[in-house]
C-alpha cells in the first residue's frame, strides 16, 4: 500500500500543471494544494481496483488517478471560496483565496477541473475505456453528482432539511465521486458490469460513512488536528446539526459495520487489495 501510494505521490509531482505564461503566481498556486497532500483517497481506491486484477496496468493508470485527484482538489477549492464556505485551512496550509486573492482561487478550481479530463484523454489506455471513464467521472463529479449536492449544500444553508433530503445531499456531494473513483478502477481493469455496480453501491456507502465521519470531526477536532478549517458547519445541514453528535456516532458505527460486510463479500482479490486502505479509514471517527 505505502509502495504504491509513494509511486502515486511521485507521479502528481512529477507531473503538476503548467501554466507557462508570464504571470507571477498563477502556477504556484495551481500546484499548491495538490503539492499539499491530503489523503489521496480517492486515487488509491482506483488504483487498488486496479491492482487486484490487472497490475500491468497500474503504471497506465496514474493519470487516471491524477486526473481524478484533480477534480477533487478543484472542488475543495471553490468550496473553500467566500462564496460557499469561507475556509481559512485546507490540508494544513492557508487556502488559494487566503494566500493569493479569490480570483486566483476561482481560476486555478476552473484549471484543475478542465486539466483531470485531459489527464485522462492522454492516458496510455484504450480509448473505449477512456471514454467510460469520462462519462463516469463527468456524470458524478457534475451536476448528476457533487455539482448539484454543491447547490443543494448551499442554498440550503439555515434551513433544516429531512433525513432524506441529507443523505440525498450527501450522497451527490460527497459519495459519488468515492463511488466513481471505485468504478473507473474497476472499468480499466474490465470487471464486468456486476462487479462495478457492486462496487459503485459500494463507494456510495462509503461516501456516506465519510461524509458523517467529517461531520463529526468537525464538531470534535481543532483546526490543527483536522488541518483544515472546522467548527464551521453551524447554519449546515449536516448529521451531528440534525441527529446530534452521539446519533451522528451511532449512524456512523452502523454504516461501518454495513461497509466492513460489504467489503468482506468482494471476491478474494479485490477484498485483499482494498483492505489496508480500507480499514485505516472505515473507523476513523472513533480514533
Amino acid at each position: 500500500m505505502q509502495k504504491l501510494l509513494k509511486t502515486f505521490e511521485d507521479y502528481l509531482l512529477d507531473n503538476l500543471p503548467l501554466s507557462n505564461t508570464f504571470h507571477p503566481y498563477f502556477e504556484e498556486a495551481l500546484g499548491q494544494m495538490l503539492k499539499a497532500g491530503g489523503k489521496r483517497f480517492r486515487p488509491m481506491l482506483l488504483l487498488c481496483v486496479v491492482e487486484s486484477k490487472k497490475p500491468l496496468l497500474l503504471n497506465n493508470s496514474l493519470p487516471v488517478a491524477l486526473g481524478l485527484e484533480m477534480l477533487h482538489t478543484y472542488s475543495l477549492v471553490h468550496d473553500d471560496l467566500p462564496a460557499m464556505d469561507n475556509a481559512d485551512l485546507r490540508r494544513g496550509f492557508e487556502t488559494i483565496h487566503k494566500k493569493y486573492d479569490e480570483v486566483t482561487a476561482i481560476l486555478v478550481g476552473d484549471a484543475l477541473n478542465t486539466e483531470s479530463f485531459k489527464q485522462i484523454v492522454n492516458a496510455p489506455l484504450h480509448n473505449d475505456i477512456k471514454i467510460d471513464l469520462i462519462k463516469t467521472l463527468s456524470t458524478d463529479g457534475g451536476i448528476d453528482g457533487m455539482i448539484i449536492g454543491q447547490a443543494i449544500d448551499c442554498f440550503f444553508e439555515n434551513q433544516k432539511l429531512e433525513l432524506n433530503q441529507l443523505e440525498f445531499l450527501h450522497i451527490h456531494k460527497t459519495a459519488k465521486l468515492i463511488a466513481a473513483s471505485l468504478k473507473m478502477g474497476a472499468i480499466i481493469s474490465e470487471y464486468d458490469l456486476e462487479i462495478q455496480e457492486k462496487l459503485y453501491n459500494f463507494g456510495i456507502d462509503l461516501g456516506l460513512l465519510f461524509q458523517i465521519q467529517d461531520d463529526i470531526i468537525d464538531e470534535t477536532q481543532s483546526e490543527e488536528e483536522a488541518g483544515k478549517t472546522t467548527q464551521n458547519d453551524s447554519a449546515k445541514n449536516s448529521f451531528v446539526n440534525l441527529l446530534g453528535l452521539e446519533g451522528a456516532i451511532k449512524s456512523a458505527d452502523d454504516l461501518a459495520d454495513k461497509c466492513i460486510g460489504e467489503l468482506n463479500s468482494l471476491d478474494e482479490n479485490l477484498k485483499n487489495s482494498l483492505n489496508e486502505l480500507l480499514l485505516k479509514y472505515i473507523n476513523r471517527h472513533k480514533n
